[in-house]
């Protein structure tokens, strides 16, 4: 029997472009096969969210990066989830129905982003971990994460 690990969304951001700061909001639609609905990212096969730990994020800031979410273009940032000790193919059921399956861990940068020359650095290349919708439905700050 596998065990199953918990978290927390903390904050979900969305832009309208790539390769810059997300915008924070309180909930989103998440659509099946697609993504974020108005998120820069959708549609894309197996990027279409994206999640970051606020352990991560919060690593960077006691590093002396002026970051906060968003800032690293990811979708959920989480609390209570070590994403990058996780394999491809795992589930991850959101709130009361959203489930996205990780297809990527990580992701090369070719260029310098907007990101980077805000921040200083960006740690998505490194621990952001990307997926697509396999089922969709809403949500929201505070909403749980289950991992089987």
């Amino acid at each position: 029997m596998k065990n199953n690990k918990k978290g927390e969304i903390v904050s979900i951001a969305v832009s309208e472009k790539k390769g810059v700061p997300k915008t924070v909001i309180n909930s989103v639609k998440v659509i099946e096969n697609h993504g974020i609905e108005d998120d820069a990212h959708a549609g894309f096969p197996k990027r279409q969210v994206s999640f970051l730990s606020s352990e991560s994020i919060n690593i960077a800031k006691d590093e002396g990066l002026d970051v906060s979410y968003g800032d690293f273009a990811e979708n959920f940032a989480t609390k209570g989830i070590e994403w990058k000790e996780l394999p491809l193919g795992t589930m991850v059921n959101i709130g009361d129905s959203v489930v996205v399956e990780i297809t990527q861990i990580g992701k090369e940068c070719h260029n310098r982003c907007a990101i980077y020359y805000q921040a200083g650095d960006c740690i998505m290349p490194k621990e952001g971990i990307f997926g697509t919708v396999i089922k969709g439905g809403e949500v929201s700050v505070g909403d749980n994460i289950l991992i089987s």
